[in-house]
C-alpha cells in the first residue's frame, strides 16, 4: 500500500488550484497568445518577437523559464499583476514526452512558431521523429482560426503543416518559403544581415547578432510580427534597439582587453560546428576557444576529440575545461607548444586568460550551462568570487546575481537579504509598537 503524506496531498491540491486559476485566466484574456518551440533558436525568437511587438502594444514575454509550472505561474499570477496585455509570447521547452502537450492545452495558442528539430534530451526522446512529435503538439493545439509559422528548410517542421487546423506561413532559405531569406552574411565584427522577401514586400535586415546562424530565429520572429500586422518600418526600428540574450553568443568587449563571444547557455552536439564556423569567419588579432561540457549526443565521448580536431585549425589556442577536459585527444606537440591547454576548472581558465590576454583578441566561451563559463567574461568587469566548478543552478550567473559572493556564503547572504527586506517592509510597524510600549 502506497502511503501519501499530508504535505504531498496539500502540494497536489495547491497545484490543481493554481492550474485551474491559470486556465480561467487564459479563457478570460483577450490577448493574442503566441507559443514558440524548437530544438534551438526559440529563446532568441521569443525575446526578439516580444521586443518587436512591444512597439505595437503591451506584451508579456516569458523566455527561458519554459516549463508547465512557469506557464501556470505566468497566467495566474504575473499577468494579473501586469494588468491588461495585448500579446503573450511564451517559449515552450520539451524535456520529456508529453511536456509540450501539457503546456499547449493550457496556452491554447493563437500563433504557434516552430524553429527547427534536432536531437535533444537524447535519453528521453531517442529519435528526431520523437522530438518532432513532441513539438507538433503546439501546432495541434491551434484553434481553427490560428496561425502556424514553420521553418520551410526543416522537413520535420514542414511536415507539421499537414493537418494544421489554422493557416500556415513558412520562412527559410527555401525558394518555396513564404518569407524567403537570402544574402545571409556575418563575419564578426561585421554583424548579421540578410534580405527577407515575401509576397508584396521586401526588407534588408540588420541585426545585433555576431553569427550567421541567428538568421533563423530572427526570421521566425520577423515573419511572425509581419503576419500579425506590424509594419516593416517598425520591425526595422525595433530590431535596431534589441539587446541579445545573455550567454547566447552575447558579445562582451573589454576596453584595452579581449573580446568575448559568450555562448554558455547550452552546447548540444549539433550546435558545436555552428559555433566553430562563427569563429572561423570572424576577424581578430588572435582567436581562442574555450570548450566545456557538450550535451545531447549519442555514442562515446569521442565527440570532444572531434571538436578539438575542428577547433585547432580555427583558433590560435584551444582550452578544454571541466570533467571531460582530458578527452580532447590532442597530440603531444599541441600540448608542448601551448596550442592546446587542459584546465579543469573555470577559475583556472579565468586566471590563465587574465595573465595571457592581448588587446583585441576574440575568445569563444562554449559550454552547457552547468559550468557557468560566463564567469570568465564577467571577471573582467566584476569581482567574481563564486568559482565552484558546478553549482547545480540552471539559470545564468547574471540572473542568479550572486557571482560576487562565495558559493558557500550564498544561503546566509540570501537569508540576510530576505531579513533586510522584511525590516524595510515592516519597520514602520515595529517602530510604532515600540513607541506604544514606551508610552
Amino acid at each position: 500500500m502506497v502511503e501519501v503524506s499530508l504535505r504531498e496531498i496539500r502540494n497536489d491540491l495547491g497545484w490543481r488550484l493554481r492550474r485551474c486559476r491559470a486556465e480561467r485566466a487564459r479563457a478570460r484574456s483577450k490577448a493574442t497568445f503566441i507559443g514558440i518551440t524548437g530544438s534551438s533558436g526559440k529563446s532568441t525568437a521569443t525575446s526578439l518577437l516580444g521586443h518587436i511587438l512591444a512597439g505595437q502594444g503591451r506584451v508579456h514575454t516569458q523566455v527561458l523559464a519554459n516549463t508547465l509550472k512557469a506557464l501556470v505561474r505566468t497566467l495566474y499570477k504575473r499577468m494579473k499583476r501586469a494588468g491588461k496585455v495585448d500579446y503573450v509570447v511564451f517559449e515552450a521547452g520539451a524535456f520529456e514526452p508529453g511536456s509540450i502537450r501539457g503546456m499547449a492545452e493550457i496556452l491554447k495558442p493563437d500563433v504557434a512558431v516552430v524553429t527547427m528539430i534536432r536531437l535533444e534530451h537524447v535519453t528521453q526522446f531517442r529519435t528526431l521523429e520523437a522530438v518532432a512529435r513532441e513539438k507538433k503538439a503546439l501546432v495541434d493545439a491551434l484553434s481553427p482560426g490560428g496561425l502556424a509559422i514553420l521553418n520551410a528548410d526543416d522537413p520535420h517542421v514542414l511536415e507539421m503543416a499537414s493537418g494544421a487546423r489554422g493557416r500556415v506561413a513558412t520562412f527559410g532559405q527555401s525558394g518555396a518559403a513564404d518569407y524567403r531569406v537570402t544574402d545571409v552574411h556575418a563575419a564578426y565584427p561585421d554583424l548579421l544581415g540578410f534580405s527577407l522577401r515575401w509576397h508584396g514586400g521586401a526588407m534588408d535586415i540588420r541585426t545585433p547578432f555576431p553569427g550567421e546562424h541567428f538568421w533563423l530565429p530572427a526570421a521566425a520572429a520577423i515573419a511572425t510580427a509581419l503576419e500579425l500586422g506590424v509594419p516593416p518600418e517598425k520591425v526595422a526600428a525595433r530590431l535596431a534597439s534589441f539587446e541579445p540574450l545573455p550567454n547566447r553568443c552575447k558579445v562582451q568587449t573589454v576596453d584595452g582587453g579581449p573580446q568575448f563571444l559568450v555562448d554558455t547557455a547550452k552546447a548540444p552536439w549539433h550546435s558545436i560546428d555552428i559555433a566553430m564556423d562563427m569563429m572561423r569567419k570572424a576577424s581578430a588579432a588572435r582567436k581562442r576557444i574555450v570548450l566545456g561540457q557538450i550535451s545531447d549526443y549519442v555514442g562515446s565521448s569521442r565527440k570532444y576529440g572531434t571538436a578539438y580536431g575542428i577547433a585547432r585549425y580555427i583558433a590560435d589556442q584551444v582550452i578544454y575545461t571541466g570533467d571531460n577536459a582530458h578527452r580532447s585527444r590532442a597530440n603531444q606537440a599541441d600540448h608542448d607548444s601551448g596550442r592546446f591547454l587542459e584546465l579543469r576548472t573555470p577559475k583556472e581558465v579565468s586566471d590563465h586568460i587574465k595573465e595571457t590576454a592581448v588587446p583585441g583578441e576574440l575568445i569563444l566561451l562554449k559550454s552547457s550551462s552547468n559550468l557557468h563559463l560566463e564567469r570568465i567574461a564577467l571577471a573582467w568587469a566584476h569581482d567574481v568570487r563564486c568559482w565552484i566548478p558546478a553549482c547545480g543552478k540552471k539559470e545564468g550567473c547574471q540572473d542568479c546575481g550572486l557571482y560576487e559572493v562565495p558559493f558557500e556564503e550564498h544561503k546566509s547572504f540570501l537569508a540576510n537579504r530576505r531579513l533586510e527586506r522584511r525590516r524595510r517592509r515592516f519597520g514602520w510597524l515595529l517602530g510604532g509598537l515600540s513607541l506604544m510600549r514606551r508610552a
